[in-house]
């Protein structure tokens, strides 16, 4: 069995998303302490999302046809 690792103060953040704080009780819920909206908001700039790109690639190569 795989040794947990230990963790030591607390990550780096992107500077928009300074003081953000995640918890995971006991029953596997969620509970931050950041307006989920914003975080949204940040994944929505700052992440790429596979299955969009696919379907742009997709909608690209047909419009070319």
């Amino acid at each position: 069995m795989p040794k947990k690792m230990k963790t030591k103060g607390k990550p780096d953040l992107h500077e928009d998303l300074e003081g953000l704080d995640i918890q995971i009780n006991e029953f596997g819920e969620i509970s931050g302490n950041f307006d989920v909206e914003k975080l949204n908001k940040f994944l929505n700039d700052n992440v790429d999302d596979k299955k969009l790109k696919e379907i742009k690639d997709i909608l690209k190569k047909e419009e070319e046809e």
